[in-house]
């Protein structure tokens, strides 16, 4: 019964919540149907797991609601044969979402409980083209720079330099950037030396862990 009912919250969450609200790239709309959502949320809340709501996941952070991820996914525009750095793995969704959409995605956290419960789901799921980082997403990850797309899941007051040296020419940089009780989400583009920032919309996010 419960597995049937999340069959018609998928299929609502996709309908009304993706292509209902302008997601319109295929492969994106792809993977947010075939990743399952409810592997990465409490088992207390997988019944709300398609809900387009965020989901307390501990340690206080959230598993953001379905349209953010797709939207941010979008403005990401991540290819087939790309390296992706995403800032702030959480639950290891948007993660999982990545490994189907680009070659490799590097994914760090900052705290070690999340990021271990995080590595066993994406395992236990089969996404071997995923490497999940203890570290301090501020600053990157250094060993496998420069990325052709980074992407952060939680707000930052800037961007941070470490970012903007592990970016390709070219590549993009998607992140929530605070803005008083709220945050505008953010895409930059790198063009040689310059950084070139378009605002996106303002969403909600937890605050980048940065100690």
């Amino acid at each position: 019964m419960q597995n049937m009912s999340l069959e018609r919250q998928k299929e609502t969450m996709l309908e009304l919540h993706l292509k209902g609200r302008g997601i319109t790239n295929r492969k994106i709309l792809k993977a947010m149907i075939e990743v399952p959502r409810e592997e990465f949320v409490p088992q207390r809340l997988r019944r709300f797991s398609y809900k387009d709501i965020p989901l307390l996941i501990g340690y206080g952070q959230t598993i953001s609601q379905p349209f953010t991820v797709a939207y941010s996914l979008e403005a990401l525009d991540p290819k087939g044969d790309q390296i992706v750095l995403d800032i702030g793995t959480g639950s290891g969704y948007q993660a999982a979402l990545l490994g189907m959409l680009c070659k490799r995605v590097i994914t760090i956290e900052r705290i070690p409980e999340l990021a271990e419960r995080a590595r066993h789901t994406i395992r236990m799921l089969g996404y071997n083209n995923i490497e999940v980082i203890v570290g301090n997403g501020v600053l990157g990850y250094e060993r496998y720079a420069p990325y052709d797309r980074i992407i952060c899941a939680a707000a930052t007051e800037s961007l941070p330099i470490a970012w903007e040296e592990q970016i390709v020419d070219g590549g993009i940089i998607v992140f929530p950037k605070n803005a008083g009780v709220r945050q505008r989400l953010v895409r930059v583009t790198r063009n040689e030396d310059s950084f070139n920032e378009e605002i996106l919309g303002d969403f909600s996010f937890v605050p980048l862990v940065n100690s």
